[in-house]
């Protein structure tokens, strides 16, 4: 018997531009899904040091990264890497907090032709979260206690909390290793007071957090950042073997303790690391063992998981959403429901029959299944308005979405879903609406798409006291037919499906026929 084929290979890089790296890392994708790394290099940079004393990166290390990206471009050519759809590049708080962040990003693009999307803090958690899942399956005391994944960066903390497997808070705080270090060296602090300062700086954070973060007490800390891996290395020699680490907290407070204690210099001389790792490893520790204090924290897993393990995920999905995270992002948009109050069995009616439109219709509009969960998330939200003012509630409700932030959700999304809610009902999309004109052309049609199907939905679930049930739907020539099974009287229906069909029947060139399977003799169509 011939031996089976191996599953054919897909070649896909990413790249991560820190506050004082840049990451490379080289995989394989086979068509199972499953991933296997070739490659990795990494280049110290002082982005952050740039941006972080004066708000904007130096044109030499802008150059700088030039070169290095440059340098990784020939080696990405090297294995067979060369079209855009193999490179996911992201840069995150050092250069989405620059001044010039666009010029930077422009300069890179013209010099190497990597695209590199500065990423904001949602996004990250979101990344972090993809990269976490295989983990928090394995490990199900993960899922089913308190558990907090964090990572203290160079600019910023990323933070997830988790009860019970469900994500309750996320958010991205301005407390990083880095911008520690400047600040010392702006108060240019003498040697026995830096541990006085770092410990006040992080404690005015920490408290931050306990004020926003709904849990008091977390039983495990997941740590995911390379001074957190670099602790691992000195607490067990097998690190090197081994996929995560359990700390008590007592043990790494300790070790964050002594590292911080020892002069960048030093540290450099002792350990062979670079001078930009170095300076940040003191501070980082820290932050970790002030959190776990604060929140009470069990244990610290050291992981070996990194944000490009979630780019790499990503790429291994094609862009796609894993069951798992459109679960955590709908139960974020169902708690943000319910803290304005929104009717929840009209809102999940909504966003059903929304869904089952967008399904049904996507031959029209061509739109893959990550749409699908945006439009529901809005049929979830598109009446919070109502809890500042019914009057124009659609349009308070863009305000408020426009303005919340949901787990996993980029702001470009979330403004995606906050027009959707803005054009449920009243009028269509125009030219001169604020919001919706900053949007590209392909970002507006999205939007005149999903909110065409948000109408109808909720067209259809007007009556909040008997929503539609057994709805079916087929077509006939150029119309698009929706058959209710239990109810017999579509009056109120109807007229609320004729004030808003026009968008629909405009973009779908398909008129809208509402008949009751009690009465199919009875034809109203909506044109």
């Amino acid at each position: 018997m011939e031996p089976s084929p191996l599953p054919l290979l897909r070649s896909v890089a990413v790249i991560d531009i820190g506050a004082s790296a840049i990451r490379l890392r080289i995989a394989e994708i086979r068509t199972d899904g499953t991933i296997h790394s070739l490659d990795e290099l990494q280049q110290a940079v002082p982005l952050g040091k740039d941006t972080f004393t004066k708000g904007y990166i130096q044109q030499s290390s802008i150059e700088e990264c030039v070169v290095i990206l440059q340098k990784f471009r020939r080696i990405l050519k090297e294995y067979g890497i060369t079209e855009p759809s193999q490179i996911r590049a992201v840069a995150t708080s050092a250069v989405r907090e620059a001044e010039n962040r666009a010029a930077f990003l422009d300069r890179l693009f013209v010099a190497t032709q990597i695209r590199v999307e500065a990423i904001d803090g949602p996004e990250e958690s979101r990344l972090t979260y993809v990269a976490v899942q295989d983990l928090l399956e394995r490990e199900p005391n993960l899922k089913h206690r308190n558990t907090a994944i964090i990572e203290v960066g160079g600019g910023s903390t990323e933070a997830i909390f988790m009860q019970t497997g469900r994500v309750t808070h996320f958010g991205s705080y301005r407390l990083g290793s880095l911008r520690m270090r400047e600040a010392l060296e702006t108060y240019r602090a003498p040697t026995d007071r830096v541990r006085a300062i770092l410990d006040r700086e992080i404690d005015r954070c920490v408290e931050q957090m306990r004020w926003t973060v709904p849990l008091k007490q977390v039983a495990s800390l997941v740590a995911l950042s390379g001074d957190a891996r670099f602790a691992a290395s000195l607490i067990s020699p097998t690190w090197e073997n081994e996929e995560f680490l359990r700390v008590p907290v007592a043990q790494f407070a300790a070790v964050a303790d002594t590292l911080s204690a020892v002069p960048v210099d030093e540290l450099v001389r002792k350990y062979h690391i670079a001078y930009q790792e170095a300076e940040t490893i003191g501070p980082a520790l820290l932050a970790y063992a002030h959190l776990a204090r604060a929140f009470s924290v069990e244990e610290i897993i050291i992981t070996r998981v990194t944000l490009r393990d979630g780019l790499l995920k990503e790429l291994s999905l094609r862009g796609a959403w894993t069951m798992e995270f459109a679960a955590q992002a709908i139960d974020s948009a169902m708690q943000l429901a319910a803290r304005y109050h929104v009717d929840e069995e009209h809102a999940l009616a909504v966003a059903d029959l929304a869904v089952r439109l967008f399904r049904e219709l996507q031959p029209e509009h061509n739109l893959d299944e990550r749409y699908a969960l945006l439009l529901r998330i809005a049929g979830l939200l598109h009446e919070v308005g109502r809890h500042i003012n019914d009057s124009s509630h659609h349009k308070h409700s863009l305000y408020i979405i426009s303005n919340s932030e949901l787990f996993g959700v980029t702001k470009r999304d979330l403004q995606i879903i906050g027009l959707l809610a803005r054009y449920h009902r009243r009028a269509m999309p125009r030219d001169y609406h604020t919001e919706y004109t900053t949007l590209d052309h392909e970002n507006r049609l999205i939007v005149s798409k999903l909110a065409a199907l948000l109408r109808v939905a909720d067209a259809l679930q007007r009556e909040r006291t008997k929503p539609l049930q057994d709805l079916t739907f087929s077509r006939e020539q150029n119309t698009f037919i929706l058959t209710v099974t239990r109810m017999s009287d579509l009056t109120l229906e109807r007229l609320a499906l004729k004030q808003k069909a026009n968008l629909f029947e405009q973009l779908f060139g398909l008129k809208l026929e509402l008949r009751s399977a009690a009465h199919p003799n009875e034809v109203i169509t909506h044109g």
